[in-house]
């Protein structure tokens, strides 16, 4: 039977909506659309290079506690308000994905919070050892 299991990072949203940050099926990662709050303390950047970086982090943490890194991953979508938001982030987005250059979409939606100006979800594959 393949590993199937929940990462929690501890976010409210996770339990009031009914969700994990990321899920763990066999070689697969779902991590979750994470925007830029600080889960710890529940507080968010009012930019959006500020929200980009904290989402990376977010990213980078459920990634670990998966048994992979951002080398692993292989699609990303980036999900905006504001498709002027988009550019600005490029820099902070290349230094995580620039070498791993994985599948990419952007898409302009509202979100769930009118402070979120950025979420990004990601899709990983963990090597087998």
């Amino acid at each position: 039977m393949t590993e199937r299991r929940a990462i929690l990072s501890g976010s409210a949203f996770e339990e009031q909506i009914g969700y994990a940050r990321a899920v763990v099926d066999g070689e697969w990662v779902h991590v979750s659309g994470t925007t830029g709050f600080d889960y710890t303390t529940m507080t968010i950047p009012d930019d959006v290079v500020g929200q980009a970086e904290q989402c990376l982090r977010n990213i980078g943490a459920a990634l670990a506690e998966a048994g992979c890194t951002f080398a692993d991953v292989v699609r990303v979508r980036y999900l905006l308000p504001d498709r002027a938001d988009f550019e600005p982030c490029w820099p902070v987005l290349r230094a995580c994905f620039g070498e791993v250059r994985p599948a990419a979409t952007m898409m302009v939606c509202g979100l769930a919070d009118p402070r979120m100006k950025i979420e990004i979800e990601v899709y990983a594959r963990r090597s087998a050892d």
